[in-house]
Protein backbone atom coordinates (compact mmCIF):
# COMPACT_ATOMS: atom_id res chain seq x y z
CA UNK A 1 0.00 0.00 0.00
CA UNK A 2 1.20 3.31 -0.60
CA UNK A 3 2.89 5.62 1.80
CA UNK A 4 0.91 8.94 0.71
CA UNK A 5 -3.25 8.84 0.01
CA UNK A 6 -5.24 11.22 -1.37
CA UNK A 7 -8.68 11.82 0.96
CA UNK A 8 -10.99 12.07 -1.51
CA UNK A 9 -13.40 13.51 0.45
CA UNK A 10 -11.36 16.43 1.92
CA UNK A 11 -8.98 16.33 -0.93
CA UNK A 12 -5.96 16.61 1.58
CA UNK A 13 -2.90 14.61 1.21
CA UNK A 14 -2.29 12.11 4.11
CA UNK A 15 0.56 10.32 4.77
CA UNK A 16 0.35 7.17 7.37
CA UNK A 17 -0.32 8.85 10.77
CA UNK A 18 -3.01 11.26 8.65
CA UNK A 19 -4.75 7.51 7.28
CA UNK A 20 -4.73 5.86 10.68
CA UNK A 21 -6.29 9.18 12.33
CA UNK A 22 -9.38 9.14 10.07
CA UNK A 23 -9.76 5.80 10.59
CA UNK A 24 -9.48 5.93 14.13
CA UNK A 25 -12.09 8.82 13.93
CA UNK A 26 -14.53 7.15 11.75
CA UNK A 27 -17.78 5.60 12.10
CA UNK A 28 -16.48 2.15 10.49
CA UNK A 29 -13.93 2.23 13.30
CA UNK A 30 -16.81 2.39 15.99
CA UNK A 31 -19.08 -0.74 14.29
CA UNK A 32 -15.84 -2.67 14.24
CA UNK A 33 -15.15 -2.04 17.94
CA UNK A 34 -18.71 -2.90 18.65
CA UNK A 35 -18.45 -6.24 16.40
CA UNK A 36 -14.87 -7.18 18.10
CA UNK A 37 -16.57 -7.47 21.72
CA UNK A 38 -18.76 -10.22 20.79
CA UNK A 39 -16.13 -12.51 18.73
CA UNK A 40 -13.46 -14.32 19.65
CA UNK A 41 -9.73 -13.88 19.10
CA UNK A 42 -9.65 -15.81 15.90
CA UNK A 43 -12.74 -13.97 14.72
CA UNK A 44 -11.38 -10.61 15.58
CA UNK A 45 -8.32 -10.92 14.00
CA UNK A 46 -10.12 -12.40 10.35
CA UNK A 47 -12.93 -9.56 10.94
CA UNK A 48 -10.03 -6.31 11.57
CA UNK A 49 -8.18 -8.17 8.82
CA UNK A 50 -11.50 -7.32 6.40
CA UNK A 51 -13.11 -4.16 7.61
CA UNK A 52 -9.78 -2.33 7.85
CA UNK A 53 -8.54 -3.45 4.16
CA UNK A 54 -12.15 -2.60 3.41
CA UNK A 55 -11.92 0.94 4.52
CA UNK A 56 -8.20 1.51 2.74
CA UNK A 57 -9.28 0.49 -0.52
CA UNK A 58 -7.72 3.21 -3.32
CA UNK A 59 -8.01 3.93 -6.62
CA UNK A 60 -5.16 4.61 -8.78
CA UNK A 61 -4.53 6.99 -11.56
CA UNK A 62 -3.01 6.32 -14.77
CA UNK A 63 -2.18 8.83 -17.21
CA UNK A 64 -0.16 11.02 -19.54
CA UNK A 65 1.78 13.71 -17.55
CA UNK A 66 1.15 17.25 -19.12
CA UNK A 67 2.35 20.28 -17.93
CA UNK A 68 1.33 21.75 -14.86
CA UNK A 69 1.79 18.46 -12.64
CA UNK A 70 1.41 19.41 -9.11
CA UNK A 71 4.51 18.04 -6.89
CA UNK A 72 3.70 16.92 -3.09
CA UNK A 73 5.10 20.08 -2.74
CA UNK A 74 2.77 22.27 -4.27
CA UNK A 75 -0.65 20.23 -2.34
CA UNK A 76 1.11 19.38 1.19
CA UNK A 77 -1.03 21.16 3.91
CA UNK A 78 -3.55 22.07 1.06
CA UNK A 79 -7.02 21.51 -0.11
CA UNK A 80 -6.88 20.47 -3.71
CA UNK A 81 -10.72 21.39 -4.32
CA UNK A 82 -10.42 25.28 -3.53
CA UNK A 83 -6.84 25.47 -5.43
CA UNK A 84 -6.51 26.75 -9.03
CA UNK A 85 -8.12 24.39 -11.77
CA UNK A 86 -5.67 24.63 -14.18
CA UNK A 87 -3.30 22.01 -16.02
CA UNK A 88 -2.41 19.01 -13.38
CA UNK A 89 -4.22 20.09 -10.42
CA UNK A 90 -7.99 20.35 -12.57
CA UNK A 91 -7.00 16.75 -13.90
CA UNK A 92 -5.90 15.72 -9.74
CA UNK A 93 -9.40 17.29 -8.99
CA UNK A 94 -11.29 15.22 -11.81
CA UNK A 95 -9.55 12.22 -10.47
CA UNK A 96 -10.79 12.83 -7.23
CA UNK A 97 -13.71 13.51 -7.62
CA UNK A 98 -14.24 10.65 -9.68
CA UNK A 99 -13.21 8.93 -6.96
CA UNK A 100 -15.81 10.04 -4.84
CA UNK A 101 -18.31 9.14 -7.15
CA UNK A 102 -17.52 5.47 -7.24
CA UNK A 103 -17.63 5.98 -3.57
CA UNK A 104 -13.46 4.83 -2.71
CA UNK A 105 -12.30 7.76 0.46
CA UNK A 106 -8.81 6.80 -1.29
CA UNK A 107 -6.58 7.99 -3.74
CA UNK A 108 -3.09 7.78 -5.57
CA UNK A 109 -1.56 9.42 -7.96
CA UNK A 110 2.41 9.26 -9.44
CA UNK A 111 2.71 12.92 -9.69
CA UNK A 112 1.78 14.30 -6.30
CA UNK A 113 1.97 11.43 -3.73
CA UNK A 114 5.69 10.97 -4.12
CA UNK A 115 8.53 12.92 -2.98
CA UNK A 116 10.52 12.95 -5.85
CA UNK A 117 13.54 15.00 -3.91
CA UNK A 118 14.22 11.83 -1.96
CA UNK A 119 16.52 8.90 -4.20
CA UNK A 120 15.37 5.95 -1.52
CA UNK A 121 11.47 6.75 -2.31
CA UNK A 122 12.06 7.71 -5.74
CA UNK A 123 13.77 3.75 -5.99
CA UNK A 124 11.20 1.83 -3.67
CA UNK A 125 8.20 3.31 -5.58
CA UNK A 126 9.76 2.27 -8.52
CA UNK A 127 10.11 -1.27 -6.92
CA UNK A 128 6.66 -0.72 -5.74
CA UNK A 129 4.58 0.70 -8.29
CA UNK A 130 3.43 -2.65 -10.10
CA UNK A 131 2.17 -3.97 -7.01
CA UNK A 132 0.19 -0.81 -5.95
CA UNK A 133 -2.16 -0.98 -9.36
CA UNK A 134 -2.31 -4.58 -8.73
CA UNK A 135 -3.87 -4.13 -5.34
CA UNK A 136 -5.81 -0.86 -5.91
CA UNK A 137 -9.57 -1.47 -6.02
CA UNK A 138 -9.84 0.35 -9.51
CA UNK A 139 -7.44 2.25 -11.64
CA UNK A 140 -8.70 4.97 -13.68
CA UNK A 141 -7.32 5.64 -17.19
CA UNK A 142 -7.77 9.70 -17.95
CA UNK A 143 -7.00 9.72 -22.00
CA UNK A 144 -6.43 13.75 -21.95
CA UNK A 145 -5.98 13.84 -25.70
CA UNK A 146 -9.23 11.28 -26.29
CA UNK A 147 -12.33 13.62 -27.11
CA UNK A 148 -16.06 12.17 -26.21
CA UNK A 149 -16.66 10.30 -29.64
CA UNK A 150 -12.52 9.58 -29.64
CA UNK A 151 -10.90 6.26 -30.17
CA UNK A 152 -8.73 4.46 -27.76
CA UNK A 153 -5.96 3.77 -30.38
CA UNK A 154 -5.02 7.48 -30.96
CA UNK A 155 -4.23 8.37 -27.64
CA UNK A 156 -0.36 8.82 -26.89
CA UNK A 157 -1.45 6.67 -23.42
CA UNK A 158 -0.66 3.42 -25.07
CA UNK A 159 2.82 5.00 -26.70
CA UNK A 160 4.26 5.63 -22.97
CA UNK A 161 6.64 3.73 -21.24
CA UNK A 162 5.34 3.67 -17.52
CA UNK A 163 1.45 3.33 -18.98
CA UNK A 164 2.43 -0.25 -19.67
CA UNK A 165 2.73 -1.69 -16.40
CA UNK A 166 -0.16 0.05 -15.41
CA UNK A 167 -2.71 -1.47 -17.95
CA UNK A 168 -1.17 -5.36 -17.16
CA UNK A 169 -0.89 -4.39 -13.58
CA UNK A 170 -4.52 -3.59 -12.56
CA UNK A 171 -7.84 -6.21 -12.23
CA UNK A 172 -10.33 -3.52 -12.84
CA UNK A 173 -9.89 -0.43 -15.07
CA UNK A 174 -11.79 2.78 -16.28
CA UNK A 175 -10.83 4.45 -19.10
CA UNK A 176 -12.43 8.54 -19.15
CA UNK A 177 -11.89 11.00 -21.99
CA UNK A 178 -10.78 14.30 -21.61
CA UNK A 179 -13.96 15.64 -20.01
CA UNK A 180 -14.25 12.83 -17.53
CA UNK A 181 -16.82 11.11 -19.50
CA UNK A 182 -16.80 7.29 -19.27
CA UNK A 183 -15.32 5.98 -22.76
CA UNK A 184 -17.53 4.95 -25.28
CA UNK A 185 -20.69 5.38 -22.32
CA UNK A 186 -19.62 1.96 -21.24
CA UNK A 187 -21.42 1.04 -18.20
CA UNK A 188 -19.11 -1.98 -16.98
CA UNK A 189 -17.67 -1.82 -13.98
CA UNK A 190 -14.53 -3.06 -15.43
CA UNK A 191 -13.34 -2.33 -19.09
CA UNK A 192 -11.31 -4.45 -19.18
CA UNK A 193 -14.09 -7.38 -19.13
CA UNK A 194 -15.38 -5.73 -22.51
CA UNK A 195 -14.64 -7.09 -25.21
CA UNK A 196 -14.99 -4.30 -28.14
CA UNK A 197 -12.00 -2.40 -25.83
CA UNK A 198 -10.19 -5.34 -25.62
CA UNK A 199 -9.66 -5.84 -29.12
CA UNK A 200 -8.81 -2.29 -29.46
CA UNK A 201 -6.35 -2.65 -27.06
CA UNK A 202 -5.05 -5.71 -28.78
CA UNK A 203 -4.81 -4.37 -32.25
CA UNK A 204 -2.89 -1.05 -30.75
CA UNK A 205 -0.77 -2.96 -28.30
CA UNK A 206 -0.11 -6.66 -30.23
CA UNK A 207 -0.87 -8.17 -26.35
CA UNK A 208 -3.15 -11.07 -26.44
CA UNK A 209 -6.20 -10.27 -24.46
CA UNK A 210 -4.94 -12.79 -21.75
CA UNK A 211 -2.20 -11.29 -20.43
CA UNK A 212 -4.27 -7.93 -20.37
CA UNK A 213 -6.91 -9.41 -18.35
CA UNK A 214 -4.85 -11.80 -16.03
CA UNK A 215 -1.25 -10.73 -16.31
CA UNK A 216 1.70 -12.32 -14.22
CA UNK A 217 4.66 -10.52 -13.24
CA UNK A 218 7.71 -12.43 -13.79
CA UNK A 219 10.85 -13.58 -16.48
CA UNK A 220 8.21 -16.21 -18.36
CA UNK A 221 8.16 -15.33 -22.23
CA UNK A 222 10.70 -12.34 -21.98
CA UNK A 223 11.18 -11.54 -25.61
CA UNK A 224 7.53 -10.79 -25.47
CA UNK A 225 7.27 -8.70 -23.28
CA UNK A 226 10.06 -6.86 -24.58
CA UNK A 227 8.16 -6.26 -27.88
CA UNK A 228 5.36 -4.75 -25.96
CA UNK A 229 7.86 -2.46 -24.42
CA UNK A 230 10.02 -1.73 -27.89
CA UNK A 231 7.36 0.58 -29.06
CA UNK A 232 7.16 3.08 -25.90
CA UNK A 233 8.87 5.76 -24.99
CA UNK A 234 9.74 7.90 -21.75
CA UNK A 235 11.37 11.49 -21.10
CA UNK A 236 14.14 10.15 -19.18
CA UNK A 237 15.48 7.12 -21.41
CA UNK A 238 16.46 5.44 -18.71
CA UNK A 239 13.04 5.44 -17.29
CA UNK A 240 11.92 2.86 -20.10
CA UNK A 241 14.08 0.36 -18.85
CA UNK A 242 12.95 1.25 -15.13
CA UNK A 243 9.61 1.05 -16.40
CA UNK A 244 9.68 -2.85 -16.95
CA UNK A 245 11.24 -3.73 -13.65
CA UNK A 246 7.91 -4.49 -12.39
CA UNK A 247 6.72 -6.15 -15.00
CA UNK A 248 9.59 -8.66 -14.84
CA UNK A 249 9.36 -8.61 -11.27
CA UNK A 250 13.02 -8.13 -10.92
CA UNK A 251 14.58 -5.88 -7.84
CA UNK A 252 17.67 -3.77 -9.48
CA UNK A 253 18.64 -0.33 -8.00
CA UNK A 254 17.67 2.48 -10.08
CA UNK A 255 20.54 4.68 -11.37
CA UNK A 256 19.47 8.17 -12.83
CA UNK A 257 22.33 9.14 -15.06
CA UNK A 258 23.12 5.78 -16.27
CA UNK A 259 22.64 5.58 -20.27
CA UNK A 260 19.46 3.40 -21.33
CA UNK A 261 21.90 1.31 -23.08
CA UNK A 262 23.61 0.35 -19.46
CA UNK A 263 19.73 0.33 -17.69
CA UNK A 264 18.65 -2.41 -20.65
CA UNK A 265 21.80 -4.28 -20.23
CA UNK A 266 21.07 -4.68 -16.39
CA UNK A 267 17.60 -5.78 -17.05
CA UNK A 268 18.75 -8.49 -20.18
CA UNK A 269 21.70 -9.83 -17.70
CA UNK A 270 19.39 -9.90 -15.02
CA UNK A 271 16.61 -12.27 -17.04
CA UNK A 272 19.07 -14.23 -18.38
CA UNK A 273 20.63 -14.86 -14.94
CA UNK A 274 17.33 -15.99 -13.65
CA UNK A 275 15.83 -17.89 -16.59
CA UNK A 276 18.71 -18.69 -19.02
CA UNK A 277 15.80 -17.52 -21.39
CA UNK A 278 18.09 -16.96 -24.35
CA UNK A 279 15.14 -16.12 -26.15
CA UNK A 280 15.89 -12.00 -25.21
CA UNK A 281 19.06 -12.79 -27.33
CA UNK A 282 16.71 -12.81 -30.64
CA UNK A 283 16.83 -9.15 -31.73
CA UNK A 284 17.84 -6.85 -35.08
CA UNK A 285 20.02 -3.59 -34.49
CA UNK A 286 23.33 -1.95 -33.11
CA UNK A 287 24.72 -4.08 -30.61
CA UNK A 288 24.82 -2.77 -26.90
CA UNK A 289 28.48 -1.30 -25.59
CA UNK A 290 27.21 -2.99 -21.89
CA UNK A 291 28.06 -6.56 -23.68
CA UNK A 292 27.72 -7.17 -27.61
CA UNK A 293 25.21 -9.98 -27.38
CA UNK A 294 22.72 -7.58 -26.37
CA UNK A 295 21.07 -4.71 -28.07
CA UNK A 296 22.11 -1.03 -27.84
CA UNK A 297 18.03 -0.10 -27.64
CA UNK A 298 14.95 -1.61 -26.59
CA UNK A 299 13.69 -0.59 -30.37
CA UNK A 300 15.41 -3.45 -31.45
CA UNK A 301 12.95 -6.19 -30.03
CA UNK A 302 10.20 -4.30 -32.16
CA UNK A 303 10.37 -7.44 -34.82
CA UNK A 304 8.24 -10.11 -33.64
CA UNK A 305 10.15 -13.03 -31.52
CA UNK A 306 11.10 -15.99 -33.99
CA UNK A 307 9.52 -19.05 -33.63
CA UNK A 308 11.15 -22.49 -33.08
CA UNK A 309 11.98 -23.91 -36.32
CA UNK A 310 9.92 -26.35 -37.55
CA UNK A 311 11.01 -30.77 -37.46
CA UNK A 312 9.50 -32.78 -38.80
CA UNK A 313 7.93 -36.11 -37.73
CA UNK A 314 11.11 -38.08 -39.28
CA UNK A 315 13.24 -35.57 -37.72
CA UNK A 316 11.77 -36.22 -34.44
CA UNK A 317 11.87 -39.52 -34.05
CA UNK A 318 15.08 -41.27 -32.44
CA UNK A 319 17.27 -42.85 -34.86
CA UNK A 320 17.21 -46.90 -34.45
Amino acid sequence: MPTRLLHTHAGILCDRDAQLSHFLSSQQYRELVAQCKTCDRDQQKELIHTEVSRYFQYVTLSHRWGVGEPSLRDIVGQKIYSMSATGGLGKLQGFCAVACEWDYLWAWSDTCCIDKYSSAEVQETIGSMFAWYRQSALTIVYLSDVPDTGSLGSSKWLTRGWTLQELLAPRTVLFYTQNWTLYKNLTSSNHKMDVAVLEELEKETRIEPRFLTDFSPGIDDARSRLQWASLRRTTRPEDTIYSLFGIFNVHLPVLYGESAEHALGRLLTEIVSQSGDISVLDWVGEPSPFHSCFPAHITSYQRLPTPPPYRDAEEQSPAI
